[in-house]
């Protein structure tokens, strides 16, 4: 309630404390689970601004970036060069030269073709690019069809089944300009099981060795991506992050050893699970609309501008009157935004306290892909973002004004 007093609503709120807790706990059980012998990558892309770059390579994370824009942040945050993983099925000529120039650690590359455009670009540079291969595994990790991306139909990588990720890992052993260091999967989002997971690993320490063996190519990692699940509403059934890194190291460890080879090195690439539940959005509740027999709507002024995820994925949130939290939630509402769309809703038929006009609605694990999300449909501002730590707060993302809707206007 302090907070919406003092900047205003809508309001993305993030805490620090917690995304420092959990880098620790990804850093910490790389250490109990491999003894150090690879390292968590925060995929930016589930929230990228200067600050929380800042906050996770201070932790000791590596970032992955999916565009320039990206790739441009985290340098201007001082992260370097060779601690970026450069992701993208469709990557621009543009950016990556921006990589190359950039001294990018490890280009992810998804395709044939960005291969060879890659090869010619570092020959014109005189560089050497580092590439991993993204690999289509072909596992079904369970999740909203949008979110799924291990399977053999998805736009992202070099399908396994078919041949084509051992061809391309032949092919950029013959090239001259690349230099192949790893393979790198993703099965999807939002999973809250094992076993997908380990399947992946151990999918892809078959190719590594493949490629190793039959290739004569020397890796340095396989990368498992990321997708851990985070708590949304209470029946999410939640697997802690350690349980998924020491079910995978186990497989991991007991195929190396039964192959006889050493443990290559290991990344993972949390998101979601870095910032999601460390933010929360709050909201002014304006009109409110009961239709007998059919549905309460309440208004807040947010929306799908900077929110859009139930509109895309009908994704689950937990809702509640701040104000009123301590207070029954008995009213079922559907949380209405702002913008001229039928579809612009946060929630529907959640239960929250009985609401008035004037009230603060907190919705909770807003933190990954909202702020990152966020536009300005109907000409609507982007919201400012804090940072709370340690009972203070700081403003680490400016709230848009009118002026900056013109800025490009010509």
């Amino acid at each position: 309630m302090e907070l919406a007093q003092q900047y205003g609503t809508p309001l993305y709120v993030m805490s620090e404390d917690e995304i420092r807790r959990v880098c620790r706990s990804y850093a910490g059980s790389f250490q109990e689970f491999y003894g150090g012998h690879g390292r968590p990558i925060y995929a930016s892309k589930a929230f990228c601004c200067k600050e929380i770059c800042r906050i996770v390579a201070s932790e000791g994370l590596d970032i992955e970036v999916v565009s320039g824009g990206e790739l441009y942040t985290a340098l201007e945050a001082g992260v370097p060069g060779e601690n970026i993983h450069f992701q993208g099925n469709n990557k621009t000529l543009q950016e990556l030269q921006f990589a190359l120039d950039s001294n990018v650690g490890d280009i992810v590359v998804d395709n044939l073709s960005e291969l060879h455009a890659l090869d010619r670009l570092a020959g014109t540079s005189n560089k050497t690019a580092k590439i991993s291969l993204r690999i289509k595994p072909g596992i079904d990790a369970h999740t909203h069809e949008f979110i799924r991306t291990g399977q053999i139909d998805s736009k992202f990588g070099l399908d396994l089944a078919s041949g084509e990720a051992f061809a391309a890992a032949k092919e950029s052993r013959d090239l001259q300009n690349v230099k192949l260091i790893g393979l790198h999967c993703h099965i999807g989002s939002q999973i809250m099981e094992k076993e997908p997971f380990i399947h992946a690993a151990e999918v892809m320490l078959e190719l590594y060795c493949q490629v190793t063996e039959e290739v004569g190519q020397e890796l340095e990692h396989i990368n498992l991506g990321g997708g851990f699940g985070i708590h949304y509403t209470e029946k999410d059934d939640f697997i802690p992050y350690n349980a998924y890194m020491e079910a995978v190291s186990q497989k991991l460890h007991a195929l190396c050893k039964e192959k006889g080879i050493r443990l290559p090195k290991i990344f993972i690439e949390p998101g979601r699970s870095v910032v999601g539940e460390a933010g929360i959005t709050l909201y002014t509740v304006g009109n409110i609309k009961k239709i007998p027999q059919v549905r309460n709507y309440v208004s807040i002024d947010g929306g799908m501008f900077e929110n859009p995820r139930y509109a895309l994925y009908q994704s689950d949130y937990t809702c509640l009157i701040a104000n009123k939290a301590n207070q029954p939630a008995n009213y079922v509402a559907t949380i209405a935004g702002k913008c001229c769309e039928s579809g612009d809703l946060i929630q529907e038929h959640t239960n929250i306290q009985s609401p008035e006009e004037g009230d603060i609605l907190a919705v909770l694990s807003t933190g990954a892909y909202n702020y990152s999300m966020a536009s300005n449909y109907n000409r609507n501002l982007r919201p400012a973002c804090v940072m709370v730590h340690k009972g203070e707060s700081r403003v680490i993302i400016k709230g848009e004004t009118y002026q900056d809707l013109l800025r490009n206007d010509v």
